[in-house]
C-alpha cells in the first residue's frame, strides 16, 4: 500500500492535464474547452515544478504537449479528421520517449530502487508498448469508427493506463517481496554456521 499511494500521488499530479481533459470530455464539455482545460491544468503542472527548481518529469512535458497539440488542431484547423488522428502522433511521440531507460525511477520509494530498479526499467518498455498500441487503435477507431472515437478518447487511454498502472505495482509490490525474503534467507543461511562454532569455543572457555 506505501508503494501504491507513493506512486500514485507523482503519476496523477504528472498527468492532470490529461486527466482533465479526458474528464471534460466524455461529460460532453466539447473538445475545446476541454483542450484549453487541460492545456491551463498542463501548464500550471510545468510552471510549478520550475518555479520550485525541480527537474520537469517526463510525463509532466507529455501531458503538457499532449493538450497544447489538442489546442492547436482544434483551434487552427478546425479540422476533425486532424483532430481525431493527433493522438495517434502524440502515443507515438510519448511511446519512443519511454523506451528511455530509467523515466520510471521517479514513481517508486528511493530506498526500492535498488531492489527493483531492473523490473521498473522492464515496465518501462511495457509501458512504450501500451502507447504503441493505443496509436494504433486510435487511428483504427478514427478512421473506420469515427462516431465511437470521443468515447474511445474521453475512456480508453485513461482506462487502459490506470489498468496498466494497478498491475505494475502489484508486480513490482511482489517481486519486492519475495527477492526481499530470499535476501533475508540467505543472510541467514550465511550467518547459521558461524553460531555453532562460536558456541563451541564459548563452552572451551568455560
Amino acid at each position: 500500500m506505501k508503494t501504491l499511494l507513493y506512486a500514485l500521488g507523482p503519476m496523477l499530479f504528472d498527468s492532470l492535464g490529461v486527466l482533465v481533459f479526458a474528464v471534460l470530455l466524455v461529460a460532453g464539455a466539447g473538445i475545446v474547452p476541454a483542450t484549453i482545460a487541460g492545456t491551463v491544468v498542463a501548464l500550471a503542472v510545468v510552471g510549478y515544478e520550475l518555479v520550485r527548481g525541480k527537474k520537469v518529469a517526463a510525463l509532466q512535458w507529455i501531458s503538457l504537449a499532449s493538450v497544447l497539440f489538442t489546442a492547436a488542431a482544434t483551434l487552427f484547423t478546425g479540422d476533425p479528421r486532424f483532430v481525431m488522428a493527433k493522438p495517434t502522433i502524440v502515443y507515438l511521440i510519448v511511446g519512443s520517449v519511454m523506451l528511455r531507460k530509467g523515466w520510471l525511477n521517479r514513481y517508486i520509494l528511493p530506498e526500492q530502487l535498488a531492489l527493483v530498479g531492473d523490473v521498473m526499467d522492464r515496465f518501462g518498455m511495457i509501458w512504450a508498448a501500451l502507447m504503441f498500441t493505443s496509436a494504433g487503435l486510435n487511428l483504427v477507431i478514427a478512421l473506420f469508427f469515427t462516431a465511437w472515437w470521443p468515447l474511445f478518447i474521453g475512456i480508453f487511454p485513461l482506462a487502459s493506463k490506470f489498468g496498466l498502472f494497478a498491475v505494475h505495482i502489484a508486480v513490482v509490490h511482489f517481486i519486492g517481496q519475495a527477492r526481499l525474503r530470499r535476501r533475508a534467507g540467505g543472510e541467514l543461511q550465511h550467518i547459521s554456521p558461524v553460531i555453532p562454532a562460536k558456541a563451541g569455543i564459548a563452552g572451551g572457555v568455560e
